[in-house]
């Protein structure tokens, strides 16, 4: 006796799946949007300083700290539940230039880190974006 192949998903007739294309509809329908939301991560992690004044020095001080770029913080700001959220907009036509260049501006970040005195960190960040030695 043959099993029978479950089906996945909601049965046919079920109101959960009238009008499903199936997923979840996607967060940004622009890309004037999405690249907007693109801009507001990498701008805020320029941190936040003021200047006081230190024994008659003017000294910056921070607020909130300067942060380095990175694939899953860009993958959080823009709303998303996975890095492969992330991937699969690169694959869409419209978002595919934005998004590819939002992740190359964190390979960027990574790269110009291989310049410090201890680069292990980004060596390994810049391996799993298919660097090599």
């Amino acid at each position: 006796m043959a099993k029978e192949k479950k089906k996945s998903g909601a049965p046919l007739g079920n109101k959960n799946a009238v009008g499903n294309d199936g997923g979840r509809p996607p967060i940004y329908d622009s890309p004037e949007e999405f690249q907007k939301k693109i801009e507001q991560y990498f701008n805020s992690l320029k941190g936040e300083f003021h200047y006081e004044e230190i024994n008659n020095i003017k000294q910056k001080i921070w607020d909130v700290d300067p942060e380095y770029p990175t694939i899953t913080g860009l993958t959080y700001f823009l709303g998303f539940e996975s890095r492969s959220t992330l991937y699969e907009y690169a694959k869409k036509l419209e978002f595919s230039h934005i998004t590819k260049k939002a992740m190359l501006r964190v390979e960027k970040s990574y790269e110009m880190q291989l310049y410090n005195p201890k680069p292990t960190g980004a060596i390994f960040a810049l391996k799993n974006m298919d660097w090599q030695d």
